[in-house]
């Protein structure tokens, strides 16, 4: 695309790929665990999300969490605690798992039978721009219709794939001016 930045923050603006805010956003309303992993209380609540059942063990070991169900017992017992290479495993197979279970029932709000949702663009930050360097970029909104690439490609946990769609299916829609959106400080929407 000849549109896109090369060199962004050369002359101080900030900001963050506008796919990266939208992962952000969705990892908002996938309503992950707050506590962290390395807490006890953390730990415990993301081994019950992914042992309950036959299922979700299942879709945990296909996540990466491979483990013997005795380990499982002994932590979810406190008898012995996951090392730190152990807990960084359950936390990536509780969010993979966690995106898949949630990914159709988001994508069916959002998506509002057709109807899409409203999404707004908040520009990058340029106050440490020099002030002639400086350019107008508005605040805008669009009505976004087709999310169906968006979250699989959230879900999958798959960047270069929500990047290529966010800016191809999306910001394009802007018009002319969808290359100063490639940045921004925040996209924000609601399902």
């Amino acid at each position: 695309m000849p549109q896109r930045n090369r060199e962004f923050g050369k002359f101080g603006a900030q900001g963050i790929k506008g796919h990266e805010a939208v992962a952000r956003q969705l990892d908002r309303l996938a309503g992950f665990i707050a506590t962290p992993v390395t807490q006890r209380r953390g730990l415990l609540a993301r081994l019950h999300y992914l042992t309950r059942t036959d299922h979700a063990k299942a879709a945990a070991r296909q996540a990466g969490l491979t483990v013997t169900d005795r380990t499982l017992k002994a932590w979810l017992e406190g008898r012995r605690s996951p090392t730190k290479r152990n807990l960084e495993r359950i936390d990536a197979a509780y969010r993979t798992v966690r995106r898949a279970n949630v990914s159709r029932h988001l994508l069916a709000r959002l998506n509002r039978q057709g109807r899409g949702t409203r999404v707004e663009f908040h520009p990058l930050n340029q106050s440490q721009v020099p002030r002639p360097l400086q350019r107008v970029v508005d605040y805008r909104t669009l009505n976004v219709r087709r999310w169906d690439r968006i979250v699989a490609a959230w879900a999958a946990d798959d960047g270069a794939t929500l990047d290529d769609v966010w800016i191809n299916d999306v910001v394009v829609d802007l018009g002319s001016q969808w290359g100063e959106y490639e940045y921004v400080t925040n996209i924000g929407f609601a399902a």
